[in-house]
């Protein structure tokens, strides 16, 4: 991992690298790219926005997950960003192979990078590597105890693991892989996942069909790998799934499969956007393919229900239809029409996303659950003392909730403007 100085313009890629080669013409090539970081920053901005309000408990509709089955605009925030990696991966190593990288040098840079990733998510999960709160079985816990417990109940799963696996492996699947090829094994990972999670009995049920179990989210086969692989309890090494269940894991390992597949949907549309076709046949391609795959999922979805925790076929069918359509409306805005002034705020995210998110969450984690003071004579967490004291003191729940959501997004925004004007951006 380093800090890099240099243009902005320089740099585009999965996380946070771009290639400095052209594709498709220079002026033509800056012009996507644009694009491309644009939508970028929306994705990230929208991390930001949907995982930090004011109260988890006062929410406008829109910004929270769907309880189960179906999709929000949140619901969107995740696959759209695992979409652009896919687009990203494409000029990244286009642009590699291009300053004369061979494929086994490129080979290698994907695993470090996938595995470099990985573990950014890992440790950002560990952080701040002991226990904050109360310790289970001990009164009056010592600061190793405290230690010894995070052991126990670190998560190892996480939005950055499931990043970084999926752009590791979605970049090897499609290395030299042809277009047909690219959509066959899409087609086949995609059904089996689906056949796997809805005609295999799950085990431990007494031969109870996936599908009678999608509705029971410790019951899906999803849920049974997640405590294979990832709850250690049965070996006294504790629980390292999600602690918003402990029985099953929205970033699971089964449920990564299908999203590997909506970074290989990105990287074909990375082949698309950076083919020497004439924009308005880039457009028009973005336009109808992305159509037709969200009518498809629509339909998958009566059989195979739209999910993100499940992160099912139908889900990341209609989720890479819409992110290619957004994508086109972005290109068509910024790029044909030369509509820009309304980017830079999302430009600025988009060229370091890492820091935003790594950033971002490392705050939270401690304003949220570490830090606590005195307010109105009780301790608190910070974030509880200054979302009361400033927001919800004047302000609807839903409306200061909101207030404190883009405040962050705001604090975020001037930190990553320094950055920009600096010139420094976070690669790995």
């Amino acid at each position: 991992m380093s800090t890099t100085l240099v243009p902005p313009t320089e740099k585009l890629g999965t996380v946070a690298d771009r290639p400095r080669a052209s594709v498709g013409g220079p002026k033509q090539s800056r012009e996507r790219l644009l694009s491309l970081d644009v939508f970028r920053g929306l994705t990230v901005a929208g991390m930001l926005l949907v995982n930090d309000p004011g109260t988890w408990s006062a929410i406008y509709p829109p910004l929270e997950h769907a309880t189960w089955n179906g999709w929000t605009p949140t619901d969107l925030v995740f696959p759209f960003f695992l979409f652009i990696v896919g687009i990203t991966t494409h000029l990244s190593l286009s642009a590699r192979r291009a300053r004369g990288a061979d494929e086994s040098e490129v080979r290698r840079q994907i695993v470090r990078r996938g595995a470099m990733i990985f573990l950014l998510g890992f440790l950002l999960n560990g952080f701040p590597f002991f226990t904050w709160g109360a310790v289970s079985g001990v009164a009056d816990p010592t600061f190793m105890q405290r230690v010894v417990d995070r052991l126990f109940h670190w998560r190892i799963m996480g939005v950055l693991q499931r990043i970084g696996l999926a752009y590791m492996c979605a970049a090897l699947l499609t290395q030299r892989a042809t277009v047909k090829r690219i959509i066959v094994t899409v087609g086949a990972l995609l059904v089996g996942y689906w056949l796997a999670m809805t005609v295999l009995p799950v085990p431990g049920t007494n031969g109870t069909l996936g599908g009678l179990l999608l509705d029971v989210p410790s019951g899906t086969m999803a849920a049974y790998w997640d405590r294979f692989f990832l709850d250690w309890s049965r070996f006294g090494l504790g629980n390292h799934i999600w602690s918003g269940s402990l029985t099953f894991d929205p970033e699971g390992l089964f449920s990564t499969i299908p999203a590997i597949c909506t970074a290989m949907l990105g990287v074909l549309a990375g082949r698309w956007i950076g083919s020497e076709r004439t924009i308005e046949e880039r457009l028009n391609g973005l336009f109808a393919v992305g159509c037709l795959a969200m009518t498809l999922g629509m339909i998958w979805n009566w059989g195979f229900p739209i999910n993100k925790s499940l992160w099912t076929s139908s889900y990341v069918v209609f989720t890479a239809g819409l992110a290619a359509v957004s994508i086109a409306t972005i290109m068509w805005l910024v790029d044909v029409h030369g509509l820009r002034r309304w980017t830079s705020f999302f430009v600025i995210y988009g060229t370091n996303p890492l820091i935003a998110f790594m950033g971002s969450g490392l705050l939270a984690r401690l304003i949220y659950s570490v830090i606590s003071v005195q307010y109105h004579g009780e301790r608190v967490q910070l974030q509880s003392a200054i979302y009361q004291s400033l927001f919800a003191s004047w302000l609807a729940p839903v409306n200061a909730s909101l207030a404190f959501a883009l405040c962050f997004v705001g604090l975020w925004f001037c930190i990553l403007l320094v950055l920009y004007r600096r010139k420094i951006f976070l690669k790995v």
